[in-house]
């Protein structure tokens, strides 16, 4: 659960990392829309940006003497935030967007490739891609970070982070760091046992195949195409706004409950694709929520399904 910080803790907290961490980037009151790719946020407290893994560990044991829990960040694709005032800490990761090393397993047709945990999907797709490693294709259109694919088991065209992660090190604020294996993620539709706990993931090994780059580019190429002609790409949005439901799909759903163009204030049902809400226009928070609101209450009118979000709301 993320925690409020009280106004007068501000300038402490401030002081007491500046006097351990003096090279750490941090800002004040910065509003969250130019780190959402809804472009919907209020101004937040302060946002840090550690530059490495130790940075980051040593920020949340400072923030853990304040009791301070911070909402951990990457490139801000699955977000949707309050556009009013945020008393929170933000820890944004897109610094630490480092591929660490490959290394051989087993054979020379199974590579680890390590990256941390704010390096950008398409960017790790593209350095798999480069040295001829095939399993990365499906995430090279999603906007997120690889943290953040982990912590939500991100997918796309039959491809799910679950087929490739072998294993991740991340931070708990009570025992520090740890490594867990696969098998350990906790995988499952749209989830990871870090959707469940406040843990931060800081690298995570991807297990790949060598292939032919002829091969892995003309399949990005397809993918790609696919993305652009069914996925409002133009258009602002949080990407999926809600989870595939066990008795269809979304957008099926949304489209024959009559919603595909909907729309209140600046923010709209995909005429594109129904199961993206976008920000058509200057959309505001309320906008955004009344949309999502009136579409899951049509369809459990309608269609007799609950649809569950897929964003995180943030201050809402």
């Amino acid at each position: 659960m993320i925690m409020n910080i009280a106004s007068n803790e501000i300038s402490s907290v401030i002081q007491s990392i500046n006097s351990k961490l003096p090279d750490l980037e941090f800002k004040c009151d910065e509003p969250l829309r130019l780190h959402t790719t809804f472009k919907i946020g209020g101004p937040v407290s302060i946002m840090f940006f550690p530059g490495s893994v130790s940075c980051t560990t040593e920020l949340c044991d400072i923030l853990k003497k304040y009791e301070i829990t911070p909402l951990i960040m990457g490139n801000g694709s699955n977000i949707l935030a309050n556009d009013s005032k945020l008393d929170i800490v933000v820890v944004n990761t897109t610094k630490l967007c480092n591929v660490i090393n490959t290394s051989n397993i087993n054979s020379t047709e199974d590579i680890i490739i390590e990256a941390e945990a704010g390096i950008l999907l398409s960017k790790l797709a593209v350095f798999a891609y480069e040295h001829s490693l095939s399993g990365l294709e499906f995430a090279h259109g999603i906007p997120g970070t690889l943290g953040g694919a982990v912590v939500m088991n991100a997918g796309a065209y039959d491809g799910e982070m679950q087929d490739v992660i072998y294993n991740t090190t991340a931070y708990n604020i009570k025992n520090g760091k740890y490594t867990l294996t696969a098998a350990d993620h906790g995988f499952s539709y749209r989830h990871s046992r870090f959707s469940t706990y406040n843990d931060i993931v800081l690298s995570s090994k991807i297990r790949l195949q060598k292939d032919d780059k002829e091969t892995i580019k003309k399949k990005m190429d397809e993918l790609s195409i696919r993305r652009r002609n069914s996925q409002p790409l133009e258009s602002a949005s949080g990407g999926s706004t809600f989870k595939r439901p066990k008795e269809g799909y979304a957008a099926a759903l949304i489209e024959q409950a009559g919603l595909k163009g909907f729309s209140i204030g600046g923010a709209q049902v995909s005429e594109k694709h129904a199961g993206f809400i976008i920000n058509r226009e200057n959309a505001t928070f309320s906008d955004t929520m009344a949309v999502i609101e009136h579409v899951q209450e049509t369809v459990l009118k309608q269609c007799g399904v609950s649809l569950e979000l897929e964003l995180k709301v943030v201050g809402g």
